[in-house]
């Protein structure tokens, strides 16, 4: 899934190459991804790209007409980017392109989506916060105002794995499975740890861990194309995807943990004292 550095690379890349680019084309084939109806998508043809956002893991294309093309990758989603946008007519059902936005030099993107579980979503609005994902969203770690006390407000009586909280976009915007792994790695600490129990020394690890990591993932993808934002996030993983593959930072082995959709990872020097977390999906084998 992409989370805040891969869209920020995504934003970063689109804003430069589209501020001032007239939208020709707009078309979803589809139509389970489109959330909006009013504007209708159409409205977007003829109006002018003004700028791109970032909200959480949403991106937000604004335009002189006053409306906002947003999207959220999800999952399996991606952004495949063109120099000359293909003529092909796409087919509804045969294809897993679910949106097409051409413009006036030629080039465009598709909104591509793997698999069979379908959670890409578009939406077409006159105000960002009319998309409810967006409007629910906590605060963003890289925004300026977002300092060790605002981390230590939001983890203040929870008592809830501080991995869950990290992912919580209605508490943090825009980390998601992977960059937990990473952030928690960091800062030497259990996925299981619950947040209410962090002493000021955790989460002064906490803190540095995460500005650290996600501004070093942001840098990493800043300047690439959409195309190679995927193995730039690939490459920058210490622990998170490498099950098996010795810890860089002590050599241990990285361990999962499997839930029904997805798993974490984890270094058990570093992070838990040398215990091995209960890999949930093997307990309920044993039963």
């Amino acid at each position: 899934m992409p989370e805040m550095p891969e869209v920020q690379g995504l934003v970063d890349y689109l804003g430069d190459r589209l501020a001032g680019r007239r939208i020709t084309k707009a078309r979803v084939s589809a139509i389970s991804a489109l959330k909006t109806y009013d504007p209708p998508i159409e409205s977007l043809e003829g109006t002018t790209v003004t700028g791109a956002a970032r909200h959480g893991k949403f991106v937000d294309l604004f335009t002189d007409g006053g409306t906002h093309l947003i999207f959220h990758l999800a999952k399996a989603g991606w952004l495949r980017w063109y120099d000359a946008l293909p003529s092909t007519v796409i087919r509804p059902g045969k294809s897993p392109i679910a949106l097409r936005i051409g413009f006036d030099d030629e080039s465009g993107f598709d909104l591509t989506e793997a698999g069979t579980k379908k959670s890409l979503a578009v939406y077409v609005v006159r105000d960002p916060a009319e998309v409810p994902g967006i409007a629910r969203l906590g605060p963003d770690p890289l925004d300026p105002a977002f300092d060790r006390a605002t981390l230590a407000g939001l983890l203040a009586g929870r008592r809830t794995q501080i991995k869950g909280v990290l992912r919580d976009q209605s508490i943090v915007a825009g980390i998601g499975n992977a960059y937990s792994d990473e952030i928690l790695h960091a800062a030497k600490m259990s996925p299981y740890a619950l947040a209410a129990n962090l002493d000021d020394a955790e989460i002064d690890r906490l803190f540095t861990a995460l500005s650290a990591t996600l501004a070093e993932a942001v840098a990493a993808a800043s300047g690439k194309p959409p195309a190679d934002l995927k193995d730039a996030k690939r490459r920058g993983m210490r622990v998170h995807g490498r099950r098996g593959e010795a810890c860089p930072v002590c050599g241990d082995e990285v361990r999962s943990v499997f839930f029904a959709d997805n798993s974490l990872e984890y270094c058990p020097t570093c992070q838990t004292g040398g215990k091995l977390l209960a890999d949930r999906r093997l307990s309920r084998l044993l039963k």
